[in-house]
């Protein structure tokens, strides 16, 4: 028996006894979790899909400890501007292990209604690369994923102070102040003007 379960912004195919390990949780090490969109369980020949999660499903699950992952290395450099960033990356991770699946409530009227859904969960998945934006990375760009910010008009519409918070544990030194106005040319199109304005900048800062 396995399920598929969306953890802290991540999904997992998981098991009984499984040991996975998802993005930081809050709870503290030793605590119960439970987790209750799940999207598919597969027990022997029987298949229950949700729309897009599955009523009643639950995954239990226990922290077994809080860890940082392998560092990445993110390199930046302009052509003929001298510009060269280096940093590292850790991200903050936590030990689960899948204690039980429980599929209590589900339905086989999830499965008919999955034609419907699969259509709706292709355009939400659909997402802007954030990395267009001056001073956005690979690792702050899937940092901002994390946390809803999938496409400019999100992007656009938080406050640079909250961006703030979001990558205060990306290694570097990152200042979001343009990133809203930045976003918000990019949502409406203007290309040209935002390529402009860019050529200014340095790491999202005007020079």
């Amino acid at each position: 028996m396995y399920a598929i379960v969306e953890i802290a912004g991540q999904q997992f195919k998981v098991a009984k006894d499984q040991k996975v390990f998802v993005n930081r949780l809050p709870e503290d090490e030793g605590s119960k979790v439970s987790f209750d969109n799940v999207l598919l369980i597969e027990d022997g020949a029987n298949i229950t899909v949700g729309a897009p999660a599955i009523s009643g499903a639950q995954i239990g699950a226990k922290i077994t400890r809080h860890l940082k992952g392998d560092k990445v290395i993110v390199f930046k450099k302009k052509r003929r501007k001298g510009y060269r960033v280096k940093n590292g990356h850790r991200q903050s991770l936590t030990e689960i292990v899948i204690e039980s699946i429980s599929a209590s409530g589900a339905s086989s009227s999830a499965k008919k209604a999955e034609p419907k859904a699969a259509p709706k969960k292709k355009a939400a998945a659909k997402a802007d690369d954030l990395k267009k934006i001056e001073g956005i990375g690979p690792k702050i760009a899937e940092t901002l994923n994390a946390n809803g910010i999938m496409t400019f008009a999100d992007l656009s519409k938080t406050d640079s102070k909250q961006i703030a918070e979001f990558i205060k544990d990306v290694r570097g030194n990152h200042v979001p102040d343009t990133w809203p106005a930045q976003a918000k040319m990019a949502a409406d199109g203007q290309w040209d003007e935002l390529k402009e304005w860019q050529d200014r900048l340095d790491g999202g800062i005007e020079k």
